[in-house]
């Protein structure tokens, strides 16, 4: 599937969030402790390369630019200090800002020590922005960025961090839902900002199973889902959707595709074989309980089959999960994408 098969050319990606979509950003934070340019990651990928990604291979971001006929955006921080940004966005097709670690709220990011907010994301975004009206003029950098797509998944850090030893969060907030409350008034605001940076098409990725993750897997003790991080999961999700028909009904001109990740990720458990998938529970990449016990670094085992693992490291899908996530955002029915499917946003 490329942009000519989804009615008119998509003429780039803008890229915003957290691990699941970083193509390399981290690398280039020199304090960060969330970074994946080492082996084992990028085993599967072009020439055995860790490029940064949480991943054998490719992740989310790749496969997305795929569907559009587009490389990969190029991590922000690869360009930073250029002096023309906005040329290679337009030669490469958009831009990627998204950082492992990042989250809605900035303390999220504060835990693991450096990582690029997604407020500061959107700063960054707000650079090549302005570039963009200086190399193309308003109306022509209002009609490019109105056919781009902004792809944004953000969220699984803020939640994520309430499991970390060392977090705080809990003790700022007197219930979970005035957590998810402060977490949907915040990224209403951000949601905002890139719209009103000339946004108007959002693929926007809701979180998934997060208490299934390895990692919380590893720290139960009978193996099962943390229920209570897959609560806050839904509670998330259930917030999110609103939150976006409201920005529709404010934001007449706002178009979006709603991803339920969740969703596809309880089939996956559900039907692992219908995937592909023979474990579903155990990283391919680490050591110890799940494999989950200690991270994917140079001393770490991993798996001889990567298509067959749901899981690469302990919290990160494998290229091969990432790919049918892609595909069912792309071409999926409304139990998965909400109210229409990515193919359907490309094509308004």
């Amino acid at each position: 599937m490329t942009y000519t098969e989804v009615n008119g050319e998509v003429p780039a990606i803008f890229v915003f969030g957290d691990s699941l979509i970083d193509v390399g950003n981290n690398n280039h934070l020199e304090l960060s402790l969330l970074k994946a340019n080492f082996p084992h990651n990028g085993v599967d990928f072009a020439g055995k390369k860790a490029t940064g990604r949480y991943s054998n291979g490719k992740n989310a971001a790749d496969f997305f630019a795929e569907k559009l006929g587009l490389a990969t955006s190029p991590p922000y921080l690869s360009i930073k200090s250029d002096s023309n940004k906005a040329k290679v966005v337009l030669d490469r097709g958009g831009i990627n800002f998204a950082s492992g670690g990042a989250g809605v709220l900035n303390d999220t990011n504060k835990l693991f020590r450096q990582s690029i907010s997604f407020n500061k994301q959107i700063e960054y975004y707000s650079t090549v922005h302005e570039e963009l009206l200086q190399q193309l003029g308003t109306v022509g950098a209002q009609t490019y960025l109105a056919k781009s797509v902004f792809l944004i998944a953000i969220g699984s850090n803020d939640i994520l961090n309430l499991f970390q030893s060392g977090s705080n969060l809990r003790q700022k907030y007197s219930s979970d839902q005035q957590y998810i409350n402060s977490l949907m008034f915040t990224l209403k605001g951000q949601l905002k900002r890139i719209y009103y940076l000339g946004a108007r098409k959002f693929a926007v990725v809701g979180v998934g199973l997060i208490g299934c993750c390895p990692s919380l897997r590893s720290k139960n003790e009978t193996g099962g889902c943390n229920e209570e991080a897959n609560y806050l999961s839904v509670k998330y999700n259930e917030a999110l959707k609103p939150l976006l028909e409201e920005l529709k009904s404010e934001l007449k001109d706002i178009n979006y595709s709603l991803f339920f990740t969740y969703d596809i990720m309880v089939d996956f458990l559900q039907q692992p074989a219908l995937y592909g998938f023979s474990e579903v529970k155990s990283a391919c990449c680490g050591l110890g309980k799940f494999k989950a016990q200690f991270p994917c670094l140079p001393i770490a085992t991993y798996c001889k089959n990567r298509r067959d693992h749901l899981f690469w490291d302990l919290y990160h899908p494998t290229e091969a999960a990432a790919q049918i996530v892609v595909d069912t955002f792309f071409n999926g029915p409304e139990q998965y994408a909400h109210p229409i499917n990515a193919k359907q946003l490309i094509a308004i």
